[in-house]
């Protein structure tokens, strides 16, 4: 838990299509103990007698933003007029979504962005998860687009979101001079060629010089113009887009900007409210469940257990197999004190899924349920559920898996892993230490996994996985 204070902050940041709905009431949040922030960037001794104390728990996907952190580094950052990045060039699940668009705008304040594009999300097939590049879709088909603009405008009032590609100044105007399409105009970069040399080292290997980036871009970015004859941009007609290649995705070391950052940069990205609404309606039936069954010597009450199955059909060989993970799961419960008890399930593996609860139930006498398990049929959340598309139902699943009293998980999974992450918020707040990889979990949360190898196990996530 965290106590931080809460007040409004005057005048309202720069930002562009702020939707009539998303009007502006700004809050301020920093950490009652605090006192490293400089003052630029924390109340001053008369607000803080007119503050209150309100108590965060960051591991919530209701956690209200903290902007200070991202705001430091803004007001830290070079700005170039015009600089628009373009986040869209993400794919896979929820996790892949959630971390790409953070890393992309992790490298856009470095950079000195003055814009971003609001973000696209590239989903899944619903016919087979495994094709990750079906259609685009909006930003609000994960996250709460008005959150988000709140939240880059709080904490970085020069840098401007706009609505889409087309709406950027000077964007239409540039690409008729050029007698180009418009998607056309958007340079492609990989951040990983700014900076310094990376030789001997797997190229999955997180960006080791972050911090040298954001010179070495805009040094590019004006050797670039001159050879090509370019104006300098600017943020009335001339701008310059970039978009990231594919693939970064875990570039950036995430506590290299202190632990306070790392706690709160993800959440400039709030799940959507509906979606949080079906998963609250889970959790409620979840603990009802839970009081039905009988306790333990260490687990009573509303408590249940979380489980994340990841076996479908778009899993790599060489994860942890079907017999590791349940194999793992059924040992962990029982060494917590779920015998008898009440867990949810998520997975997109229906068979394996049914094959798991049985047994669950025969082992352990351990009742498991699915998202699917938990709804009456008369219940609007049903259907509001059954509306929901393959990877906003696996969202659902990550905001009740983030309320259970102990979570499972498998390790590569990027959604387990950002699970257990976000989970481990919950003690240390803005002071959170990085996940023990491999070890015994925290408390809270455990993976089954192989770690002795950093790259082949993919050990590399962890490095640069937003919380």
């Amino acid at each position: 838990m965290l106590f931080i204070r809460d007040h409004p902050v005057l005048p309202t940041p720069l930002n562009r299509d702020i939707p009539a709905s998303a009007s502006p009431q700004r809050h301020y949040y920093s950490s009652s103990s605090s006192s490293s922030a400089s003052s630029a960037h924390s109340p001053n001794r008369q607000q803080q007698q007119q503050q209150k104390d309100v108590v965060v728990d960051l591991s919530s996907a209701r956690a209200p933003f903290i902007p200070w952190p991202l705001r430091r580094v803004c007001a830290e950052t070079t700005y170039v007029p015009g600089l628009t990045f373009v986040c869209d060039n993400n794919s896979g699940g929820p996790g892949n979504i959630r971390n790409y668009i953070l890393t992309c705008v992790r490298y856009a304040v470095d950079a000195g962005a003055s814009a971003l594009v609001l973000p696209r999300i590239q989903g899944r097939s619903p016919a087979n998860p495994a094709n990750l590049f079906h259609e685009y879709h909006e930003f609000a088909y994960m996250f709460d687009e008005p959150h988000f603009r709140r939240a880059v405008a709080d904490a970085c009032p020069r840098i401007a979101v706009y609505a889409a590609l087309d709406k950027v100044p000077g964007a239409r105007a540039k690409a008729a001079r050029e007698n180009r399409p418009l998607d056309q105009i958007v340079e492609r970069v990989t951040p990983k060629n700014f900076g310094g040399s990376r030789a001997g080292c797997d190229q999955r290997d997180p960006n080791r010089h972050t911090d040298r980036f954001g010179a070495s871009f805009r040094e590019w970015l004006h050797s670039s113009a001159a050879e090509r004859g370019w104006a300098p941009s600017n943020a009335v007609d001339n701008p310059r887009l970039t978009r990231f290649s594919w693939g970064v995705l875990w570039d950036w070391p995430v506590y290299r900007d202190g632990p306070e950052f790392a706690a709160t940069f993800g959440g400039l990205l709030k799940i959507r409210e509906d979606v949080q609404d079906v998963a609250d309606a889970l959790v409620t039936s979840m603990k009802t469940l839970a009081t039905s069954t009988r306790g333990t010597e260490t687990v009573a009450g509303q408590s249940f257990l979380g489980i994340h199955l990841r076996t479908e059909a778009d899993a790599l060989s060489r994860w942890p197999s079907y017999e590791n993970q349940t194999k793992n799961y059924l040992r962990e419960a029982a060494n917590q004190g779920y015998q008898g008890r009440a867990a949810y399930i998520a997975s997109g593996n229906e068979t394996e899924t049914r094959k798991f609860s049985a047994e669950a139930m025969a082992t352990l006498q351990l009742d498991v349920r699915s998202k699917y398990d938990l709804l009456h049929e008369q219940d609007d959340k049903l259907e509001k559920l059954k509306s929901f598309s393959w990877d906003q139902q696996a969202l659902v699943d990550f905001v009740v898996l983030l309320q259970c009293d102990y979570f499972v998980g498998v390790s590569p999974s990027s959604f387990s892993i950002n699970v257990a992450l976000k989970r481990h918020l919950r003690e240390e707040g803005l002071y959170t230490r990085p996940w023990k990889v491999g070890g015994q979990g925290d408390g809270r949360s455990w993976l089954v996994g192989r770690y002795d190898r950093y790259w082949e196990d993919w050990l590399f996530m962890f490095d640069g996985m937003w919380p």
